[in-house]
Parts: structure tokens; C-alpha cells; sequence
């Protein structure tokens, strides 16, 4: 009995302390900075995570110096995903070009408390055999390799964000947002340094199975929409009921972080809130998107 008593005490009082002393605390703090020291703080804080933060379109991108370039990509972690709390559309598509076996691929969907796409350039160390693309581990693109990429993110017909970059890994996440992956679609335009790059990654798309009129090309640049993929992932009565668990455990982290946050609308706002407010909290945050490992590296 005074055991319990005493529990609800050091609620009541802990409570009492963020009501009375932190919440006012964290929001004068906020409101009393300029934007330019907001997007700088968030960028210093989401650098160690791979990501800075665009101000104009408030939301969170890949750095071109990101840690996870080090590491590459294998297709474990997009099978994997669902179990760092994940759930995406992802498009492989794979090409031979110069000796070498390259992989292009694409992803859109809710990471944690995010919704984001990406677009990311990989290649292997030679030729691969059909049977071993799927299983090899990739080496990211170099700097002479990256590609002019160009990446936008719908949902539903509502543009949420565009990116354009000479990059290696085009990434763009906006927090505090929920949508199942197939009410999202991408659009991505690549540009190649020549047309027998260009004309291996169409015909790869082609044998995916995206149509050749809805492949727009101009010059060495390539366009296409990505609204699912274009051979489906094996669907089992597990992955289905894993798929739904962790997207109902998305969508009620993004509203314990907007209830939590909804004194103001921006996310820099928000997540300088709960920096100030509750720093624990505030660094589980950007670990949802660090999960993404860079596409799978270990």
C-alpha cells in the first residue's frame, strides 16, 4: 500500500515538473531562435546518423559523406526491414555494364515515425550470374560513378517533397508522417554518362516489366514512375500479419510524437522541442532513420 503510494508521488511530482518547469523551458527555447541556428543544430545533431536538414521542404536527407557509404548494400535488409520497424516498396533493378554487374534500386514507404523514398547506385566487382544477384553484396559508387539523380515522393497525387543531386544514395524522409507504402509513389529521372549505360538500364526496367511508354527518355537522361513493385516480394500469411503489426506500431509512434510535439507544426520545431524537452526521447528519434543502415550495411 505505501509502496503505491509513494509511486504515485514521484509521478504526480515528475509530472508537476515537466507541466510547470520544462514544457515552458523547451517551447520559449525554441521560439526564441532564429532558422538559421534551427537548421544548423538539427543538421549538427542528424550528422552522425548519415542526414542534414533541408529547411525549404522540412524534412530530413542523405549526405553525400554519410557513414554508411563505407559499408554497401545486401538485399538481406529489405527483407529484413519489418523488424527495425520499416516497411517499404523496393525495386532492384539490375545491369551489366563495363564488366561489372550494377544494381539501381528504389524504395519508398514508412521507416518508423518517416515517411521517405530513395534511390541508391551499387555495382559488384564483376559479373554476376542471374542466380547471384540477389544474394551478392554490392559496393557503393564511387565519386566518378555517382549519377545526377533526381527523386519526388507522392502521396497519393500530393507532392511531399523533390530532391536533385549528383549522389551515390538520394534519400529524402519527412517525419511525423504515416502512409501505407502503396498509397505512395516516386518519381525518379537518372542521368548516365553515356547511352550504353542508359540503354542496359531501360532494358532492365523492360524486363521488370514496366511498359516502354511509360519510360521517358531524353538524351542520356531516364524518367519513370515507381507506384509498386514491378515483381511483387513472396507474400505469406506471416509477412502479412508482420507487415501490419509494425505499420500499426508506425502509426502510433507518429502520433505519440505529434501529441507530444503539438505545440508547434514544423518538424525543427518539434524535434528541437523534444530536444529540449526530452533529450532520451529526442536521440531514439534519428535512430529510426540510422536503422536504415544504409540499405542494409553491417
Amino acid at each position: 500500500m505505501y509502496l503505491c503510494i509513494i509511486t504515485l508521488l514521484i509521478v504526480c511530482m515528475i509530472f508537476s515538473y515537466f507541466q510547470i518547469y520544462r514544457k515552458p523551458y523547451a517551447s520559449q527555447k525554441v521560439r526564441s531562435m532564429k532558422t538559421r541556428d534551427k537548421c544548423r543544430r538539427l543538421s549538427d545533431l542528424a550528422g552522425p546518423a548519415g542526414f542534414a536538414y533541408d529547411h525549404w521542404q522540412d524534412i530530413f536527407v542523405s549526405r553525400v559523406d554519410a557513414w554508411q557509404r563505407g559499408h554497401g548494400y545486401c538485399a538481406i535488409f529489405d527483407r529484413s526491414a519489418p523488424f527495425f520497424e520499416m516497411v517499404f516498396d523496393y525495386e532492384p533493378v539490375y545491369f551489366d555494364y563495363q564488366d561489372r554487374t550494377w544494381l539501381i534500386e528504389f524504395w519508398k514507404g514508412q521507416y518508423g515515425i518517416n515517411i521517405g523514398c530513395e534511390a541508391g547506385i551499387y555495382h559488384a566487382d564483376r559479373l554476376l550470374s542471374s542466380a547471384e544477384r540477389k544474394e551478392a553484396c554490392y559496393l557503393t559508387a564511387s565519386d566518378a560513378e555517382m549519377l545526377p539523380m533526381q527523386i519526388s515522393l507522392y502521396h497519393r497525387e500530393r507532392l511531399l517533397f523533390t530532391l536533385a543531386k549528383r549522389h551515390w544514395w538520394l534519400a529524402g524522409f519527412y517525419m511525423g508522417a504515416f502512409a501505407r507504402p502503396d498509397a505512395l509513389y516516386m518519381t525518379a529521372a537518372l542521368t548516365f554518362p553515356d547511352h550504353e549505360m542508359l540503354h542496359a538500364f531501360v532494358c532492365a526496367l523492360i524486363e521488370k516489366g514496366y511498359r516502354k511508354d511509360a519510360i521517358r527518355i531524353n538524351g542520356t537522361t531516364v524518367t519513370f514512375h515507381f507506384r509498386r513493385p514491378a515483381q511483387s516480394v513472396p507474400d505469406t500469411f506471416w509477412s502479412r500479419r508482420l507487415h501490419t503489426l509494425t505499420l500499426w506500431k508506425d502509426r502510433s509512434s507518429c502520433k505519440l510524437y505529434r501529441w507530444v510535439t503539438r505545440p508547434f507544426c514544423k518538424n525543427a520545431d518539434r524535434l528541437l522541442y523534444l530536444y529540449y524537452l526530452l533529450p532520451t526521447a529526442f536521440f531514439r528519434v534519428p535512430s529510426t532513420l540510422k536503422r536504415r543502415c544504409g540499405h542494409g550495411r553491417r
